[in-house]
């Protein structure tokens, strides 16, 4: 086996989410925006994938503008408050984290640029308690910002920031009309976002060089009432005359997180209303009372100027409703319930390990009363639903304790917030495939059987129009989802699906077949398995080969191909197939140590100077670092290449 740690790059991403009438977005943002007498409100948020081996990547975003159509002077949608909170974008996978809601003035417009902050310090780096095998840093620890070099910095000492240009896919007009989520994607699991480079000498140390340039891209989402959001924290300012909303100061947890935990406020806002029609669930923190409401009338007169933790979800009209909301006259009190990711689970012992965001262990225990969720859904009562294997590692999820003060905690609901399977797929059927996990801590693996959802529930739309029932892409090449309304006459999803999950590359050795490799978030309770997890797609992820060296002959042959091989290996050296068309050309990286200092570098290789560049770092036995999809013919197709240069890594 070999670890999955990406050149020991983080697997998570980012999603900045802007949503406004007649098109627009969101993003974990919200502060002042420059408006006009035509401005619409947008509300802002975002949300990213998840990582095994971070509890904390912490990003300061300074300020979004929107790049109106046809020229003119960026319009600014967002500026942060003094001080900046950092936003942890390990714990928004698959989620958005919504905070404010600015004007934005009415036009057209066809790109964004994101702007974040790039003084040391300024992105925080904290390993997960357990990391993956082979990760080249002990679990729980904080990197020193003399560790993390950010790219492509400018500005003044004390002043860099990170200019993110971003191209969405198609225009968007803000303006009358219905409201339309448009998603810009920082693609965490890039290869190219965060590199650690460990020299080979003894106590060599590892730096990080976090890059922005390119794992950035226009992912369009089409429902907004179907973003699932992170709980939002602040304290209440208001309630409206009629009881029907609440209005919060938002708040931020403290970074580095300390004890008790504190709140650091954003400057932003969020109106929130009462569910009127199924009801709000509301618990009283200090008062350990849980009642359910459908305006605010019985808590008005306590509620001001309290803490609260709001669960919400959007309207089609871009209102927040609530589903559930904490109180306390303390922030700690609200924040304390463990949320992140599920790192252990013992159903022996009936109790579960989240990280939290300090990278630390939060033991939870689990009683007959612990109630689990999914989305609001019922998914089952205590112990048991540990023993039947529905929480495993790799889970989001948000837990509300009993007792904040007992030890160990005990869960009174556990809210699945996303259900993450990955692994090698293997046994697909006309009904299901199976995903096969392993981790460093043997006790943590997983093998699950996971059914299609239903072909009659929905599933999201593409160019072809809506889909229904299960459906799959190539992460590395994504020209087009593969589902039910677009294949060809005599093909079948199912049939494509297991001709694209029955290839592999075999290095021999202990190293042995590299298999095809997906990720799905599970959906509870489709009728296809009405009481267990099902699988509304799968994305077929680049497999990471470990790090080695290249063999042969140095540089591309004629068809664009070259060999490798890696530590533990047989005498094989599978071919890699490297792409050089415009449009679907590999990713090259040239990643060089020298002086100390990591620099990653794009290589255009549909471009005669960048295929040159290439070609001279392909040199016989010069390192390199390779992400693809595994062929029919047993070579690997190239998503992502890295080519070292200066001080070679430690292989």
């Amino acid at each position: 086996m070999f670890s999955r740690t990406i050149g020991y790059a983080a697997s998570a991403a980012m999603l900045l989410t802007l949503a406004a009438c007649g098109g627009g977005g969101s993003s974990d943002l919200g502060g002042s925006s420059s408006v006009t007498a035509q401005s619409v409100s947008v509300p802002l948020m975002i949300s990213d994938a998840s990582t095994e081996d971070w509890s904390t990547i912490g990003v300061e975003i300074l300020s979004v503008a929107f790049v109106p159509q046809g020229g003119g002077a960026n319009v600014t949608v967002y500026t942060a408050t003094s001080p900046v909170a950092a936003t942890n974008l390990v714990q928004l996978d698959n989620l958005a984290d919504v905070i404010g809601q600015p004007m934005v003035a009415a036009g057209t417009y066809t790109g964004a640029v994101v702007t974040v902050s790039a003084n040391p310090g300024d992105v925080q780096l904290v390993t997960a308690s357990a990391p993956e095998a082979g990760f080249p840093v002990a679990g729980g620890t904080a990197i020193p910002a003399s560790a993390i070099q950010i790219q492509g910095a400018t500005g003044s000492t004390g002043t860099l920031t990170v200019p993110i240009k971003v191209n969405f896919s198609s225009p968007i007009t803000v303006g009358s009309g219905s409201t339309t989520p448009v998603d810009v994607e920082f693609d965490l699991s890039h290869p190219a976002f965060i590199v650690g480079h460990t020299p080979p000498a003894n106590g060599g140390t590892t730096l990080w060089a976090v890059n922005f340039n390119g794992p950035v891209r226009h992912h369009p989402v089409a429902d907004i009432t179907a973003l699932v959001l992170r709980h939002a924290y602040g304290n209440v300012s208001s309630v409206a005359a009629d009881n029907s909303s609440i209005t919060i100061a938002r708040d931020a947890p403290t970074r580095p997180i300390v004890n008790p935990e504190t709140a650091t406020p954003t400057g932003q806002s969020l109106t929130i209303l009462a569910d009127a029609a199924n009801g709000t669930l509301f618990y009283d923190v200090d008062a350990r009372t849980a009642a359910t409401i459908k305006d605010f009338s019985s808590v008005a007169t306590s509620l001001p100027t309290k803490y609260v933790r709001v669960a919400a979800r959007y309207q089609q009209n871009g209102t927040l409703v609530a589903t559930r909301i904490w109180a306390s006259a303390n922030f700690n009190d609200v924040w304390i319930s463990p949320e992140g990711h599920v790192a252990h689970v013992n159903a022996a012992s009936n109790r579960f390990v989240v990280d939290n965001e300090a990278g630390l262990p939060v033991i939870v225990a689990v009683d007959a009363s612990t109630e689990f969720e999914f989305h609001g859904t019922a998914a089952g009562t205590g112990p048991a639903f540990l023993a039947s294997g529905n929480l495993v590692r790799g889970f989001k999820v948000h837990v509300s304790v009993v007792d904040p003060l007992a030890t160990p905690l005990v869960a009174q609901t556990v809210d699945i917030e996303t259900a993450r399977y990955e692994g090698s797929i293997s046994g697909v059927t006309g009904t299901g495939f199976d995903y096969t996990r392993k981790f460093a801590l043997a006790t943590d693996d997983y093998n699950v059987s996971l059914d299609f959802i239903s072909a009659n529930t929905r599933n999201g739309t593409d160019s072809a129009g809506a889909i229904t029932g299960f459906k799959y892409w190539d992460f590395a090449f994504p020209a087009q989802v593969t589902a039910g309304n677009n294949v060809s006459a005599g093909q079948t999803v199912n049939g494509l699906f297991t001709a694209a999950t029955t290839n592999a590359v075999n290095f021999g050795g202990t190293i042995g077949p590299v298999v095809p490799w997906g990720v799905s978030f599970a959906t509870w309770g489709d009728p296809a398995n009405a009481m267990g997890w099902s699988a509304p797609w799968v994305v077929l992820e680049p497999v990471p080969l470990p790090l080695g060296v290249v063999t042969g002959t140095a540089g591309l042959s004629a068809s664009n191909t070259f060999t490798m091989t890696v530590p533990n290996a047989a005498t094989l050296s599978p071919t890699i197939d490297v792409d050089t068309a415009s449009g679907s050309a590999t990713l090259v990286y040239r990643v060089d140590r020298s002086n100390g200092v990591v620099t990653v570098s794009p290589e255009d290789i549909t471009t005669s100077a960048g295929l040159t560049a290439l070609n001279n770092g392909l040199a016989v036995n010069a390192p390199v670092k390779v992400y693809g999809v595994p062929q029919s013919d047993g070579s690997l197709r190239a998503y992502v290449l890295l080519y070292y240069t200066g001080a070679a890594p430690s292989l």
